[in-house]
């Protein structure tokens, strides 16, 4: 679909990447609810059983942040094949079929991996008990992994072809499946037997298949994405392609583990600090990652809208679509940084119930922690949607090394030195974590906004046939 030469460039530009972001960032809502459910169920068997449970969970998130840092290079790839050509469906195939197979080959190293989680934990002093917990644990969640990666490349293919409203209602789905699977096999309902930790990581894995089920449904019954027929000769390799999308992809995957580490470490940190600070810091984190979600998804549209432009070669265009959406994440960030700083109670109580007693420590610990939140709500948001416009015009190797100083020689180091040294303790680490995101936020600005001094934008003129296909993309 053209869009009208009577409305201005700019203006044209934002709507389109809100119609994109709109679905991906709710999907990625969603998908917080899915993991939501699962903290929900296990913190009613108790602070012990949710502190290992988030020890699992920090572990297991950085290997998935890992796989789909890798596998979400066939983001960009796509929208570039997109905007340089009319006719792209083997070009958008191949990147798919190759980032398939990466899911898959890359998700089981990552179970193989799983396996060392309670020497991990030991490792890093964490309580012997809820490390052999947390152990088995993520043994039985690790099973999730690879489905979780293949599902991530589906709705990666599906957002970049213009059908991000399928990743809303897949996720959606996805809800009621994690929430009757919990309900029936963490405390033995619908006749099934009460499994405890180890139920809810089952729930995780079958939640985890019927969501790559109803991809494989959407995608083979929609007119538009059939024809890309992105599971036949599935076993045809793409060498090439494949070399090409671990040339991109494994410096995003060094910056989303850097940064997933940044907050799993914080998990073990807080774990030597204390139980009870572990526990608040997960019902802290999780307010904070929901929020997180749009910013995220707004970085999503980013990609693939400056990706459009990039494969057209339209210098100017890829200049409105990655401002467009900084200015969309902070308009949207404030009003979220101002819902926690007025309402903590409010967010904190859909996890544990803030008027018992027994919760009073907790509760005082999460409003603290969710405080320092509220303050880095805008530089987390900048950094993940000025990292999602550098991926669109194919930059990963300098935001990954901008991340791991950031996070890590900035973030983490703070958060040691005040956690473990200072009498802030949790809320020094969380100090931290501000420190970290704003640091790397204000050095991917600057990279974004002299994006032309370091040459990273095309220098020819836009094909006058690419326009009409990046739209109709969206449309």
């Amino acid at each position: 679909m053209r869009e009208s030469h009577q409305v201005h460039p700019l203006r044209a530009e934002l709507a389109a990447t809100l119609r994109l972001a709109g679905p991906l960032a709710l999907a990625n809502m969603l998908q917080m609810a899915v993991f939501a459910i699962d903290v929900i169920f296990v913190a009613r068997l108790g602070q012990e059983a949710l502190a290992a449970s988030s020890l699992a969970v920090a572990i297991v998130a950085v290997l998935m942040m890992g796989l789909n840092g890798v596998t979400g290079a066939v983001a960009p790839l796509i929208a570039a094949e997109v905007g340089r050509r009319r006719n792209s469906v083997r070009e958008v195939r191949r990147s798919t079929r190759m980032a398939l197979w990466l899911a898959v080959g890359l998700g089981l190293g990552a179970v193989a991996i799983s396996f060392f989680g309670e020497w991990i934990m030991l490792a890093t002093g964490q309580e012997p008990r809820i490390a052999a917990i947390s152990g088995h644990f993520i043994q039985v969640l690790s099973l999730a992994l690879v489905p979780m990666a293949i599902a991530n490349v589906l709705r990666t293919f599906v957002s970049a072809l213009g059908r991000p409203f399928f990743a809303t209602l897949i996720t959606a789905l996805a809800i009621g499946v994690n929430a009757l699977g919990n309900y029936a096999l963490v405390f033995g309902n619908l006749g099934m037997p009460a499994l405890g930790l180890t139920g809810s990581a089952l729930a995780s894995t079958i939640t985890a298949c019927v969501t790559v089920l109803a991809y494989a449904l959407a995608i083979g019954t929609d007119r538009q994405l059939r024809r890309f027929h992105v599971f036949g000769r599935w076993w045809r390799p793409e060498w090439s392609r494949l070399r090409q999308m671990l040339a991109l992809g494994l410096p995003i995957s060094a910056t989303l583990i850097a940064e997933g580490g940044l907050f799993s470490g914080a998990a073990f940190l807080m774990g030597r600090v204390g139980e009870a600070e572990l526990a608040a810091h997960t019902v802290a984190l999780q307010i904070a990652a929901f929020a997180f979600q749009v910013p995220f998804g707004i970085g999503q549209a980013a990609t693939i809208r400056v990706g459009y432009h990039y494969g057209a070669g339209d210098r100017a265009a890829i200049g409105r679509a990655g401002w467009a959406a900084i200015a969309i994440g902070l308009a949207f960030v404030g009003v979220s940084a101002l819902a926690m700083l007025l309402f903590p109670r409010l967010f904190i109580s859909a996890y544990i119930d803030v008027d018992a007693p027994v919760n009073a420590g907790l509760v005082a610990l999460a409003m603290q922690y969710l405080f320092v939140a509220a303050v880095f709500q805008l530089t987390d948001g900048v950094q993940a949607i000025v990292a999602g416009a550098l991926r669109g015009i194919q930059d990963t190797r300098v935001p990954a090394i901008i991340a791991i100083v950031g996070y890590w020689a900035a973030g983490f180091a703070t958060s040691v030195v005040l956690g473990l040294f200072t009498p802030l303790e949790g809320t020094g680490v969380w100090i931290g974590l501000a420190v970290g995101l704003t640091v790397a936020a204000i050095l991917l600005l600057a990279r974004w906004h002299w994006r032309e001094r370091f040459r990273l934008v095309p220098e020819t003129a836009p094909s006058p046939h690419a326009a009409p296909i990046i739209h109709a993309a969206i449309a």
